[in-house]
């Protein structure tokens, strides 16, 4: 895994650079945005459907490598219908136990903010376009248990 890079032309840690290459080719090919728990709810609020990539360590959990790559695949599939989010590593944990998320790697959906569901795993690529179509096709709920005071109308990330 590669060190944050510092931006001299705006003073900034890059986000991406901390990331597994094929994480990082989500934010610089396909405008995937690296989120973390302070960022997750303004991210998720900034409209329409999102889908968040956990990935959990690719050591531990080599089928992360997987989804990262099929996930443009799968937005294109619906219509490039939602926008991609990547957990920072270090933030994964605090991620997945906002959402509810037991599993790695993990797909979090969310629409306007709120939650709409997970998807765990890899996935054959027929079942894993008609599941995204499902998740796309839910109306927000509850958040799973693990979210603080989460009603149909709360936002998902805290």
């Amino acid at each position: 895994m590669n060190s944050p890079v510092i931006d001299p032309a705006v003073g900034m840690t890059d986000p991406a650079a901390a990331l597994h290459p094929l994480f990082t080719r989500l934010v610089r090919e396909f405008g995937a945005r690296v989120v973390t728990p302070d960022s997750c709810a303004a991210w998720a609020a900034e409209g329409g459907d999102r889908v968040l990539l956990l990935g959990g360590d690719p050591v531990r959990f080599p089928e992360a490598l997987d989804v990262a790559v099929v996930l443009p695949e799968l937005r294109r599939a619906h219509g490039d219908r939602f926008a991609i989010g990547v957990a920072a590593r270090e933030h994964e944990d605090a991620l997945a136990r906002q959402h509810g998320s037991q599993r790695w790697p993990a797909l979090i959906f969310l629409r306007d903010g709120r939650y709409l569901g997970t998807l765990a795993g890899m996935h054959d690529w027929t079942d894993y376009v008609a599941q995204v179509g499902e998740m796309l096709a839910r109306t927000p709920t509850r958040a799973p248990i693990g979210i603080a005071a989460a009603g149909a109308d709360a936002p998902s990330c805290r």
